[in-house]
C-alpha cells in the first residue's frame, strides 16, 4: 500500500501544506494510521480514498494545533517582498487564486481541491469527504463560481484580462 500510494498522498499533502517538513509528518501520520487501523483499510481501489480521508483529516488536525493558515499567508508575502527579481505580473495571479482560495469555505476548498488537483471523481471526493456526490458537485460548482468572480473583479481592478478568457487560468469550467 506504502509503494503503491506514497506519491499520490504526498503530493496531496505538499499540495496542502507545503513541501518542507510539515508534508512529510502529514504522510507519516497517514501511513501510521494505516498501519494502526490496518484492519479498516478497504482493498484497492478504494484504499487510496481511504488513504485521502485519513490524509484530509491529518491535514485539518495539522492546521488547527499548530495555527499555520496565517503564517503562511505571512510567509508567502514576505517571500516576494524579499525577493525583488519577482515582478508583480509574474506571481500576481498565483497569489489572488491563493488568497481567494483560502476565503472559500473549508468545504468548498476541499472538494474543489480533490476534483482539481488530485483528479478525482465526483464519486470518489464524496467517499473523501465522507458526503453524497451530489453535495461535491455542489460544493465545486459554488467554489468555482466565487473563484472566478473574485478573480475577475481582482483582475478588472489591475486592468488585466479576464480570467475566464485565460485558458493557462485552472479555475475555468
Amino acid at each position: 500500500m506504502f509503494d503503491g500510494h506514497f506519491r499520490s498522498i504526498h503530493a496531496y499533502a505538499i499540495r496542502r501544506v507545503g513541501s518542507g517538513d510539515d508534508a512529510g509528518d502529514v504522510v507519516a501520520e497517514v501511513f501510521a494510521t494505516a498501519w494502526r487501523r490496518i484492519d479498516e483499510v478497504p482493498e484497492p481501489p478504494e484504499d487510496l480514498l481511504w488513504l485521502y480521508g485519513v490524509a484530509r483529516r491529518t491535514v485539518a488536525q495539522h492546521w488547527r494545533s499548530a495555527g499555520r493558515r496565517g503564517r503562511l499567508v505571512d510567509r508567502l508575502k514576505m517571500v516576494r517582498i524579499a525577493s525583488p527579481d519577482l515582478s508583480p505580473s509574474d506571481d500576481a495571479t498565483y497569489d489572488d487564486l491563493f488568497e481567494a482560495m483560502g476565503r472559500l469555505s473549508p468545504d468548498d476548498r476541499e472538494a474543489l481541491q480533490l476534483v482539481i488537483w488530485e483528479h478525482l471523481s465526483h464519486a470518489e471526493a464524496a467517499l473523501v469527504l465522507e458526503c453524497s456526490i451530489n453535495a461535491v458537485a455542489i460544493r465545486v460548482h459554488r467554489a468555482k463560481g466565487r473563484l472566478r468572480t473574485e478573480l475577475n473583479s481582482e483582475a478588472n481592478s489591475r486592468d488585466v484580462p479576464d480570467v475566464e478568457s485565460d485558458p493557462a487560468n485552472p479555475t475555468r469550467s
